[in-house]
């Protein structure tokens, strides 16, 4: 069984190679450091005792992987405090706190569907195939609602803090709603009030 289970992983690991480097270099910000890593992930994979892959084994890999850049990033702290991560500024950390919260609300405004397939794509990190599975919808109407999610989240935060707060919609009076992400003549998408 654990043989089997170190197969599927390590066929995972062939298959999503490239993934794997970009998720780890987004998250390390150096792409030797992910290649690294990645090795590591894979020596893990392959000198594993016994085996309990829950769900699908690419986000059991991506779990690995992350678990390897967390280690990683802890001992290189305990090893050399001076190459720790420092400290923003409390004014840059006031800064990246609303803009955290804009992003928040940004995602929070598209709607149900949209959101569901932005957060499982960006943040699950599961594939257009396997969310079009999941959801028994088609790979290109997985990708419509990602373009459209991201054109939304941009859209938001693009907008100057003011104006992004609450815009009235482009139909004026007509319309009399607010939109919190965009409205338009032909398609409203976003949170209405």
């Amino acid at each position: 069984m654990a043989e089997v289970c170190r197969y599927v992983l390590l066929q995972s690991f062939a298959e999503h190679r490239q993934a794997l480097m970009r998720f780890l270099t987004r998250r390390l910000g150096n792409p030797s450091l992910a290649a690294d890593l990645a090795q590591e992930t894979w020596l893990r994979i392959a000198h594993k005792r016994g085996c309990a892959v829950r769900g699908s084994p690419r986000s059991h890999l991506f779990d690995i992987a992350a678990s390897v850049a967390i280690d990683h990033q802890r001992q290189t702290e305990s090893d050399d405090p001076s190459r720790a991560t420092p400290q923003p500024a409390s004014g840059n950390v006031v800064f990246y706190r609303s803009e955290f919260a804009r992003m928040a609300r940004a995602i929070d405004g598209l709607p149900s569907r949209c959101r569901e397939i932005f957060l499982l794509c960006r943040f699950k990190g599961v594939s257009h195939a396997d969310i079009a599975l999941r959801l028994g919808i088609s790979r290109n109407a997985v990708v419509s609602h990602m373009v459209n999610a991201l054109a939304a989240i941009e859209r938001e935060m693009a907008a100057p803090p003011l104006e992004r707060a609450w815009k009235t919609s482009p139909h004026g009076a007509s319309c009399g709603k607010k939109s919190r992400i965009h409205c338009s003549r032909r398609r409203c998408t976003g949170s209405w009030s």
